[in-house]
């Protein structure tokens, strides 16, 4: 059975930053959505590709060569093994979409490292 999910209600639902909320799942994948503000710390996942799609805002997905910006609409996918680190100057809402294996800040240990299985559901 398919339930429909309403992007913009689900981001009323919290304020905080960098703390991703899964809002489906499907074929060992999780959609999650985050408000993201500031510096992300630089990362890699070795097993796991992401997609970033911007929902609201935009924000710049550094890699360490070059920077993309994304803005409302646009989308990214981060290979594995790839470092990046996620910037917004401002407030931006980004849809992930990503393995459900995936640790927030894959090898790396930070403050706003999210353990797959501490993940709070919508």
């Amino acid at each position: 059975m398919s339930r429909r999910v309403n992007l913009a209600e689900k981001l009323a639902l919290f304020d905080e930053h960098w703390s991703p909320k899964v809002v489906a799942e499907l074929n060992g994948q999780q959609v999650k959505l985050v408000k993201i503000l500031g510096e992300y710390p630089w990362h890699a996942h070795q097993n796991e590709d992401e997609l970033f799609l911007v929902v609201k805002g935009k924000f710049d997905l550094r890699f360490r060569d070059k920077a993309v910006e994304l803005s409302e609409g646009e989308m990214a996918v981060v290979r594995r093994g790839v470092e990046h680190s996620p910037f917004a100057a401002e407030e931006a809402h980004v849809l992930l979409f990503e393995p459900a294996s995936t640790r927030s800040t894959g090898q790396l240990d930070h403050e706003y490292t999210v353990e797959p299985e501490d993940l709070e559901r919508l």
